[in-house]
């Protein structure tokens, strides 16, 4: 499905069936010890257990699907740190076309490597926007293939509201979703998924305080672009798009900033207390509520855990 306005509540019902077939719907874990730490009732959406091991599989089949046999002739592109990478290079496998990547060079060897088994076709790059935006655009013009934005792309936040809507499905009665925010991909998704299913859910987000562009562009209301962000949540470095920010804006109620070392203790809880593995951006959000106490306690709240590709030789509490 291609859109070229504002996803509505059916568009993602029917992005949902049609993408069914290629993707997890992931289960929703609970932990009695980690409600007692946070003295709240969480639900965590283990998007670490998705095909390619993030949510990004939900957009990138969704906008790989959505596209006509002839269009697929020369393949897709993207830039991406990885996620998106390795899942567009499954989705355009899946309808036997080629993807191109352009990857900054100090990406995740994980990252890269996954995009490799996928049989994406990398193209490295320094690792800034300006050099991942004209490198694409090399790789356009040499290729003809058509660029799949990460996030700035109604197919991909369609995609990724499915997420949300799942998590509404299987748990009832929430007070609050919590997502974490890069370029805003999944918290669009989940604000609308929020709106159309359960307008009585608050949808709010946690940042690295060391990349906090969406919080300041929430709270200046005005766009704030990321600039040198610092984080071990590297799916966390990119700005908001002209498409996720005024999503974000109207539907979203709160952005929480976390430190870098509460981001590393929540990741370590929930490797140890829920025997499961997640990357550091998938720890931003469980780390809010560490640090806010007062607006969670006592409250049903679903987590995002948005993926789980781990370099295990760097682990951030090494």
């Amino acid at each position: 499905m291609e859109f070229q306005t504002l996803p509505n509540r059916q568009d993602i019902v029917t992005v949902s069936h049609n993408i069914r077939p290629f993707i997890h719907r992931t289960p929703i874990l609970t932990s009695e010890n980690l409600n007692t730490v946070t003295d709240a009732f969480l639900y965590f959406k283990c998007e670490n257990f998705q095909k390619a091991g993030a949510f990004k599989s939900r957009g990138a089949t969704n906008a790989v699907f959505s596209l006509k046999k002839q269009e697929l002739i020369k393949g897709v592109c993207t830039h991406s740190s990885g996620n998106h990478a390795a899942a567009l290079s499954r989705a355009a496998g899946l309808r036997n076309a080629k993807a191109y990547i352009v990857m900054p060079e100090n990406s995740s060897r994980v990252k890269i490597a996954a995009v490799k088994h996928y049989g994406g076709k990398i193209t490295f790059c320094k690792p800034n926007l300006k050099s991942r935006e004209d490198t694409l655009k090399e790789v356009i013009e040499k290729t003809g293939a058509i660029e799949i934005h990460p996030y700035n792309d109604y197919r991909i936040i369609a995609g990724q509201a499915t997420a949300a809507q799942e998590l509404i499905e299987d748990i009832k009665d929430l007070d609050i979703i919590l997502a974490p925010v890069g370029g805003g991909g999944l918290l669009s998704g989940t604000a609308l998924a929020a709106k159309y299913f359960a307008p009585n859910i608050q949808v709010m987000a946690a940042e690295p305080a060391g990349a906090d562009d969406a919080y300041r562009s929430f709270y200046e209301g005005r766009f704030i672009p990321s600039n040198n962000p610092n984080t071990i949540a590297d799916g966390l470095l990119t700005s908001m798009g002209t498409l996720t920010y005024p999503i974000i804006q109207q539907y979203v109620s709160d952005i929480l900033r976390v430190s870098e070392n509460s981001i590393v203790t929540a990741m370590k809880l929930i490797w140890e207390r829920m025997k499961i593995i997640v990357e550091p951006s998938s720890a931003v959000p469980f780390a809010a509520i560490l640090e806010n106490h007062d607006i969670f306690a006592g409250k049903r709240t679903g987590i995002i855990i948005s993926g789980g590709n781990v370099d295990l030789q760097k682990l951030p509490w090494n």
